[in-house]
């Protein structure tokens, strides 16, 4: 197993941030990319997750998917949306 020796900064590895709310932030220190849990285990299998996502990984969302969720395919976004975000 290879390690940093100390005293020397990392571009690789997990950084835990303990929230006021009780939670664990895991951030993934070499591409900024975070996620979150009730425990250590849990905000690394998120963490996992997100960085998948982040790399291109997962599924694409389809036209069934944004109606399952109540969206409509069709719109161009804008009905929806503040005057300054259009």
């Amino acid at each position: 197993m290879a390690s940093t020796p100390r005293g020397e900064p990392s571009e690789e590895g997990v950084e835990f941030i303990h929230e006021e709310d009780g939670s664990i932030t895991a951030r993934d220190t070499e591409t900024g990319v975070a996620s979150f849990g009730d425990t250590k285990a849990e905000a690394l299998r998120m963490l996992a997750e997100a960085l998948e996502l982040h790399e291109g990984g997962g599924e694409p969302v389809t036209d069934d998917d944004l109606r399952e969720m109540g969206l409509d395919p069709e719109a161009d976004g804008d009905e929806d949306l503040p005057d300054f975000m259009r």
